[in-house]
C-alpha cells in the first residue's frame, strides 16, 4: 500500500474532503470545501493533491484542464495501517494487543470477535 506515516494536519484536512466525495474532487473543488475553515490558495491546495499523490494517497487523472484527486484506500484502511505501524514499534507484541483489547468497549470487543471468527473459518 502506502507508507505509513502519519498525515500532516492539512494533509488529513484534504484526505477528508476527498474520503467524503465518491467521484473525488479537483484542487478547485477541495479549496471550496475547505473554504468556511480555512483561506487556502489554490496553489497551496494543488501542492497538498500533488504531494499526496507523490506519497501514494491519492491516484490523479486528466479532467480537461485540471486534475480530478481520489484516495487510493479508505480512511479505514488508512487507520489500520497506522494502527499496525504503531504495533510494530512495541517491543512486546503481544502485551500491545492484550493492552489493546482490554481498553475497547464491550460491542468493539463483539466486532473484533465477529471478525476474528469470520478470519478463522476462512
Amino acid at each position: 500500500m502506502w507508507c505509513v506515516k502519519g498525515l500532516g494536519e492539512l494533509e488529513r484536512t484534504v484526505m477528508e474532503v476527498l474520503w467524503h466525495r465518491d467521484n473525488g474532487a479537483t484542487a478547485r473543488e477541495v479549496g471550496r470545501a475547505l473554504a468556511d475553515e480555512r483561506d487556502l490558495a489554490h496553489t497551496t491546495v494543488m501542492t497538498v493533491l500533488d504531494r499526496l499523490a507523490k506519497k501514494g494517497f491519492l491516484v490523479r487523472e486528466r479532467e480537461g484542464r485540471a486534475w480530478r484527486y481520489r484516495p487510493i484506500a479508505t480512511r479505514e484502511a488508512y487507520v489500520a495501517e497506522l494502527m499496525l505501524g504503531a504495533l510494530s514499534m512495541t517491543g512486546d507484541r503481544d502485551a500491545a494487543l492484550a493492552h489493546f483489547a482490554r481498553s475497547v468497549s464491550g460491542d468493539e470487543a463483539e466486532l473484533l470477535r465477529r471478525v476474528l471468527d469470520e478470519v478463522e473459518g476462512t
